[in-house]
């Protein structure tokens, strides 16, 4: 893992960001916006204080990105993160980018006040899985054995 630079993405980084993500989405055959529109929206999330990416590599041609999102919680004086997105070009992914991009994201985290971080991963993608607990984070409630679960609704704008 030596050798790898992981810094924080500024909204200038957008584009570079959006490309990474159009390649995420093709990878898994995931619906994607358009790279316009990602790196738009990528610049405004950006600019927010409550929200940062990291960037593994060159910054206009990286190897990968992680995205968080932050928000208010009642258990911590800090943000609650939210990884929303974590990804390392494909040939890449066994030389140690994920594992700094993470380190890098909590790092960031606990910098800004922030006592725990969440994580959403499909339950099909058992990499992605052992990734995440490898470095510790889990599924289940901790002290217990039950599994913690996501509910998630779509709100589409043809029915707001």
């Amino acid at each position: 893992m030596t050798g790898i630079v992981v810094s924080l993405a500024a909204p200038d980084d957008a584009e570079a960001l959006a490309r990474l993500q159009v390649d995420f989405n093709s990878e898994f055959e995931s619906p994607c916006p358009e790279p316009e529109q990602l790196a738009r929206r990528f610049r405004a999330i950006l600019a927010l204080p409550q929200a940062y990416a990291v960037l593994a590599g060159a910054p206009r041609a990286p190897d990968g990105y992680a995205l968080v999102t932050l928000r208010p919680t009642i258990y911590s004086d800090g943000p609650l993160g939210v990884l929303d997105e974590l990804y390392v070009r494909p040939g890449l992914r066994a030389d140690g980018i994920g594992t700094a991009l993470l380190r890098r994201a909590v790092d960031e985290l606990r910098n800004r006040g922030g006592e725990e971080m969440h994580i959403n991963v499909d339950e099909v993608d058992a990499d992605a899985r052992r990734f995440y607990e490898r470095h510790g984070f889990a599924n289940t409630e901790a002290g217990t054995e039950d599994r913690m679960l996501l509910y998630t609704r779509e709100f589409p704008a043809s029915i707001r």
